[in-house]
């Protein structure tokens, strides 16, 4: 036997083997939750270690919101999370993150004006993030190189870079990790017919076509028609899927709270 039919062969038969030791309906251990279930459900389970995701969007979407969401949802699952920020230091990170757990506006924490029930909502959010796995760095001033070296003590499951600009070129991705890198869309869609992002919108950033694993692009369509759609309603579409379905799910935001919810199974 060949060494190539060799390790074809036991590939297959240790792939056999996960399949046979899972209970029905569990996902593969490879697999990493986003916290939302209507994604998870099109994703077959969540994101996949080692692939690289592009959250795409217009200016004002949403898209550093969702992705911290989804940082704060699968580090909530019990994997652990590094964010990168290229725009805000930990404590802003935070404070945006308390806001989507505590479902209350930045703007009333920062100008100390929380009712009473709000101000226990945020402590219950600080309790709930508290303790779990989730590591925030901001990139400002600093190399991502030089930053990312320090994120592998935490073992991630999770890396998430806000925004792609920020990953040097020709960026490889880690064993075992899969990485999340937001961006605006080069070519933003406001004059077509149909002003849903896609694909070629990336422009530039052309090699996020070829080279991502996941493309997810966000479309509200009260930003391209106002009055014509409803407020917050959000389509998260799955633009490119390497493993498996294409289309859409929605979402809605509440964009006082920074707070992306799953519309057919809300928090």
């Amino acid at each position: 036997m060949t060494e190539r039919k060799k390790v074809v062969r036991e590939s297959l038969t240790n792939l056999i083997r996960q399949v046979d030791a899972r209970p029905v309906g569990e996902p593969s251990p490879d697999t990493v939750p986003t916290g939302f279930p209507s994604v998870d459900k099109v994703l077959g389970g969540g994101f996949r270690r080692r692939d690289l995701i592009a959250l795409g969007g217009d200016v004002g979407s949403g898209k550093s919101a969702l992705a911290l969401g989804i940082a704060i949802r699968t580090a909530r699952a019990g994997f652990p999370v590094v964010f990168f920020s290229g725009e805000m230091d930990a404590d802003r990170l935070m404070e945006r993150a308390l806001a989507i757990e505590g479902r209350s506006p930045v703007d009333d924490m920062r100008n100390a004006a929380l009712s009473e029930q709000a101000r226990a909502d945020v402590g219950a959010a600080a309790h709930r993030i508290r303790d779990v796995p989730l590591s925030a760095y901001s990139l400002t001033g600093q190399n991502l190189d030089e930053a990312l070296a320090a994120a592998w003590r935490h073992d991630p499951a999770l890396v998430v870079v806000d925004s792609i600009q920020l990953l040097p070129p020709g960026e490889s991705k880690a064993e075992q990790v899969e990485q999340v890198a937001a961006t605006v869309l080069a070519r933003a869609p406001r004059e077509r017919d149909d002003p849903r992002p896609t694909l070629d919108d990336f422009g530039a950033l052309g090699s996020v076509k070829q080279h991502a694993d996941v493309v997810l692009n966000l479309y509200r369509e009260e930003m391209y028609r106002p009055g014509g759609g409803v407020e917050g309603a959000t389509e998260l579409l799955i633009a490119k899927n390497r493993n498996g379905m294409t289309g859409f799910v929605d979402l809605y935001f509440y964009q006082r709270y920074l707070r992306f919810e799953d519309m057919l199974d809300p928090d």
